[in-house]
């Protein structure tokens, strides 16, 4: 009886207690379904992740001090450019100059002797070359390397390292005594003239080396004189105008 008494008691105890729990599971559970429901546009379900370490390399935003740094390090780096290409365009201009000042012997008179208004424009030659139908010029056949002269005071005219024929040749215009002449010395040898179209010569002035360039059979002159547009032989002029 006395045991009897006390499990209902018990039972009566128990009962509303589990009740009571059960009770407050489904009411939660139905607040979160709840809540689910209504915001179900603003869920945001976390999954576990592990931050990735990102590398200073992988990405470009920098720092005002490094940014400075940078453009530093590239202005440097394009004056340095700059500078190599200004030391390799001298260098070749030197070469270059250098080159063509080998061609020329230090022992070549600057002038040619006389003192007249008419020079002859070898100091010495070998001999005349053989003439033959159609040259129009006079050939004193002379040694590679010797100095030629302007006859006359004149405007250079044509200059040239590929003339018809000629090879390297210069052209002078004169006027000697109201009397229009023009000089043409061809065959000169590679990278020796030292006159250029349009520059004003004096008679007896350095104007090129012998050479045989163009249609040449050994090292010598070319020379051909015109008076007022026709052809004369150039060594009988010389022979009359020359001192």
């Amino acid at each position: 009886m006395t045991v009897a008494a006390v499990a209902g008691m018990v039972a009566t105890v128990a009962i509303p207690a589990f009740a009571a729990t059960d009770r407050g599971d489904v009411a939660e559970a139905r607040t979160l379904q709840q809540i689910s429901a209504d915001d179900a546009q603003s869920l945001v379900v976390a999954s576990e992740g592990s931050p990735e370490t990102l590398e200073r390399g992988g990405y470009s935003a920098t720092t005002p001090e490094e940014i400075a740094a940078a453009k530093a390090k590239k202005a440097a780096e394009e004056a340095a450019k700059a500078a190599l290409a200004a030391r390799l365009a001298a260098a070749s201009s030197a070469s270059s100059s250098s080159s063509r000042s080998s061609s020329f012997s230090s022992s070549v008179p600057l002038v040619a002797p006389g003192s007249g208004t008419v020079r002859r424009p070898l100091a010495n030659f070998n001999n005349f070359g053989r003439p033959y139908a159609g040259h129009k010029g006079t050939d004193y056949m002379d040694g590679r390397g010797e100095p030629i002269y302007a006859v006359a005071d004149g405007t250079v005219v044509a200059s040239s390292e590929s003339g018809p024929g000629w090879g390297v040749y210069v052209k002078i215009a004169h006027n000697i005594g109201g009397t229009s002449v023009t000089s043409l010395y061809a065959h000169m040898d590679w990278g020796t003239r030292r006159v250029s179209v349009g520059e004003k010569v004096s008679a007896g002035q350095l104007i090129g080396q012998v050479g045989d360039t163009g249609r040449a059979n050994g090292t010598h002159l070319h020379l051909e004189i015109r008076v007022n547009g026709g052809y004369t032989n150039a060594e009988s002029w010389l022979q009359a105008n020359a001192g």
